[in-house]
Parts: structure tokens; C-alpha cells; sequence
């Protein structure tokens, strides 16, 4: 399996643990009166699957693009010039006026 497909892999599971813990406060913390809504309605187990769902794609595909983002930057960490040096030069360049 290509390491791109395993990095993927490994960040979304963590994502969705992510959402797991974040709706588990949600509920536990009853933020919204939602406890009362989940565990008091006969759809409230669906509604609570898809706030789980829904905030672990959001998650997941955060911890994804903060993973390849990053990853530039983990071989090099002894190097501090990162980027092109850039070397400003003010010259004063004429502008005509109609």
C-alpha cells in the first residue's frame, strides 16, 4: 500500500476518534439541551450518528490536510532557510502623467 494511502488512512481513524470524543462532550455536557433531544426522541440515535459522522469528516479531513501540510517540514528540521531568500532593491521608477 502506498505510504500517501496509510498517511490517509491513520488521519482519518483519528478524526473520527476525534468526533467521537467531541459528541460524546456534546451529549455528556447536554450543550444545546441535546441529551434531552437525543435520548428523548425515537430518531434521536440517528440524529446523534450523523452529528458523529458529519464532524468526523470535517475532522478527519483537517487532521488530513494538517498532515500534508507538515510534511514538508519534518525531514529538515535542522534547516532554517526555508523558502528563496528574497533581496529587495528600491529603485524609484518614473511614472508619466497624461
Amino acid at each position: 500500500m502506498p505510504k500517501l494511502v496509510k498517511v490517509y488512512i491513520q488521519q482519518v481513524l483519528i478524526g473520527f476518534a476525534l468526533s467521537a470524543v467531541f459528541t460524546a462532550i456534546l451529549v455528556y455536557f447536554n450543550i444545546g439541551n441535546l441529551q434531552r433531544l437525543v435520548f428523548g426522541s425515537s430518531d434521536g440515535l440517528l440524529g446523534l450518528f450523523l452529528i458523529f459522522f458529519f464532524n468526523g469528516l470535517v475532522f478527519a479531513g483537517v487532521q488530513f490536510a494538517i498532515r500534508i501540510m507538515r510534511m514538508g517540514y519534518e525531514d529538515d528540521d535542522d534547516d532554517d532557510d526555508r523558502g528563496t531568500p528574497v533581496r529587495a532593491e528600491w529603485a524609484p521608477v518614473p511614472v508619466r502623467s497624461k
